[in-house]
């Protein structure tokens, strides 16, 4: 239940084969307080008061499953649905989504931002998924190095993806009103063989790698993503949680999600560092990835994650004068790079307490361990 653990719904309107009329129904009936038919409908079906829904995606994937249209053609379709999404309490407006790119469709991206008003449009979409390759996903847990690396490449390309997007919207909305919104992201490999259905797949350590640096690019690029989602949560694609029954256990992404929870609410720290390399054959990524933030206690957190399949590295972090008094962490590793949590071993792969951080003058030293992710308190 969202009301229960304080989450805001994102609602995806139908803008392929609905119609404008359908959509300003569901509007009014998830939104509407006062007397309607549809508010009517509602309370008949025992809901009284309306929910806090005010994301609404206006379509989705309108470029492929969504529609399969140009950019052009969507932009107008739109304008037509946005304009007829009352927020029907005159009150807090909707927050409107656009269906944004397929991963480096900056020409999508242009048109959103280049023909619909500014006043329509509170977020435009992004989407785009590691994997090894599109046309042979490989197994969630039976893959070797060639294959981590390759979707560890594709998880870190989300970095020029933001960038370049961004920069885009930066030329119509210089003051980065509109949102960019990563709806759909995380890991993507075959379906395992365990009769889950489609798209139920296993979460191993890799799956924490993949978490630990998009949460790190979005974390850096607050100032434009201002939502991210994975656009599954249970037994589908890069879930938190998978279940077997009356059996659940807790991925390594759920793991991940919960040590980073430090940064929600809190004020981003900018941050540059130089990163080594992750290098397999003549191919080479930044092994490092790096977030910070402080939150309203005045407390510093630092999220690091270390991508490097068999290397350590020591990481000094100049601290610009915040001298903290101590220095603790949490740290999410495993043995092997297949491992991941099975229902007959749900805590293989679990935070611990890292000890390994201390305070040298104006800096923090540590050594990250190879696939490890490390979030650091400083007090």
């Amino acid at each position: 239940d969202l009301e229960k653990i304080g989450a805001d719904p994102y609602l995806a309107a139908n803008v392929g084969s609905g119609t404008v009329q359908e959509l300003t129904q569901w509007v009014q009936y998830v939104t509407f307080d006062g007397e309607s038919p549809m508010s009517d409908w509602r309370k008949k079906n025992g809901r009284e008061k309306p929910w806090n829904a005010k994301i609404w995606g206006v379509g989705n994937e309108a470029w492929g499953c969504g529609g399969n249209m140009t950019p052009e053609y969507y932009a107008n379709i739109y304008k037509q649905y946005a304009t007829f999404m009352t927020d029907w309490n005159n009150s807090d407006k909707l927050f409107r989504v656009a269906s944004g790119a397929n991963v480096a469709d900056y020409h999508w991206t242009e048109v959103m931002m280049r023909d619909i008003p500014r006043n329509m449009l509170e977020g435009v979409a992004l989407h785009s998924y590691s994997t090894v390759t599109w046309n042979n996903k490989g197994s969630a847990t039976a893959f070797d190095e060639q294959q981590y690396f390759a979707t560890l490449k594709s998880a870190l390309h989300m970095e020029e993806l933001v960038t370049k997007h961004s920069a885009i919207m930066d030329k119509y909305d210089a003051g980065k009103k509109i949102a960019l919104v990563v709806d759909e992201w995380g890991g993507w490999y075959d379906t395992d063989p365990e009769g889950k259905g489609a798209l139920y797949q296993q979460n191993s350590i890799r799956d924490a790698m993949i978490a630990g640096v998009s949460l790190n690019i979005f974390n850096n690029h607050a100032d434009r993503v201002r939502m991210a989602n994975l656009a599954q949560t249970i037994n589908v694609l890069q879930s938190v949680i998978l279940t077997n029954k009356e059996k659940m256990i807790l991925t390594p992404t759920y793991h991940v999600m919960e040590m980073y929870n430090v940064h929600q609410d809190a004020t981003l720290i900018p941050l540059t560092f130089t990163s080594p390399n992750y290098v397999l054959g003549e191919e080479k990524l930044p092994a490092l990835s790096v977030s910070a933030s402080k939150d309203k206690n005045n407390t510093t957190h630092i999220s690091l994650v270390n991508i490097d399949a068999k290397k350590s590295i020591d990481v000094s972090i100049n601290l610009g004068g915040i001298n903290p008094k101590t220095v603790n962490g949490r740290i999410l590793s495993s043995t092997k790079l297949q491992n991941f949590n099975s229902f007959e071993n749900p805590n293989l792969i679990k935070p611990t307490v890292f000890n390994g951080a201390k305070v040298a003058g104006d800096a923090v030293q540590l050594s990250l361990p190879p696939f490890s992710v490390v979030v650091l308190t400083l007090q």
